[in-house]
């Protein structure tokens, strides 16, 4: 088995778009379902800068519903991994005392075992790999093999959001540029008056220069030099 997640996760790691980060979690779930052994379902839990909790990519619909679960209820191995623990197992829900409103939850939905590995930790966002299996004893030899496929799967999603924030960065630039030809052509500006007048409407109107570039690239009603409409 260990020799067959390897050859996964380089596969994973070769065949993921870059830049694409919703299309990198949804193959890593789908991947998760296929490797990892007794994974009936799979989901990822995305924990905001405000605290606030989504599920992406789920392999399953009613994964949807039972990961609000736990975020209402504070209670699971999906919201604890999403908001403190870095890895939590319960191999047999029914017999777990730890989660009693949740388990209900799960029991009806067929769950019988679940597991959370967290996956990053980034200053905007943190995310874990939640795990769902209709088996009871799933997951009691996860250890390695998870702590493996976590470790693929962290830096495929670190690579898609650096991609991501790049390719951001780079349109961004090009709108900004395209907004200083605007002014430098509409007002007769040098390119770093151009500039310079952007940058002070920004500043003014405590708005980021990227949305007074878009104002410039969007409509041809933009503010006069004064910053008037």
């Amino acid at each position: 088995m260990n020799d067959e997640l390897l050859d996964h996760a380089r596969r994973l790691a070769q065949t993921l778009s870059p830049g694409d980060l919703e299309e990198t979690l949804s193959r890593i779930t789908a991947a998760a379902v296929e490797v990892l052994p007794d994974v009936t379902m799979a989901s990822i839990t995305i924990r905001h800068r405000d605290n606030r909790l989504e599920t992406f990519s789920p392999t399953h619909d009613v994964l949807c519903e039972v990961d609000a679960k736990q975020y209402d209820l504070q209670q699971g191995p999906c919201y604890e991994t999403a908001t403190d623990e870095a890895y939590v197992v319960s191999s047999d829900l029914e017999a777990d005392p730890r989660w009693p409103d949740y388990t209900r939850v799960a029991l009806d939905a067929g769950i019988r075992a679940q597991a959370g590995i967290a996956l990053f930790d980034a200053p905007r966002f943190q995310g874990a790999l939640d795990l769902y299996s209709h088996h009871v004893g799933a997951f009691d030899d996860l250890g390695p093999l998870g702590a493996l496929f976590s470790h693929q799967a962290a830096v495929a999603i670190s690579y898609a959001q650096e991609i991501s924030d790049l390719r951001q960065a780079v349109a961004t630039r090009q709108r900004i540029g395209t907004a200083v030809g605007v002014v430098m052509e509409r007002y007769d500006l040098s390119e770093e008056r151009a500039f310079a007048f952007l940058a002070r409407l920004s500043q003014d109107r405590n708005v980021k220069l990227r949305e007074i570039a878009n104002e410039f690239t969007a409509t041809t009603d933009a503010p006069d030099s004064e910053g008037r409409r």
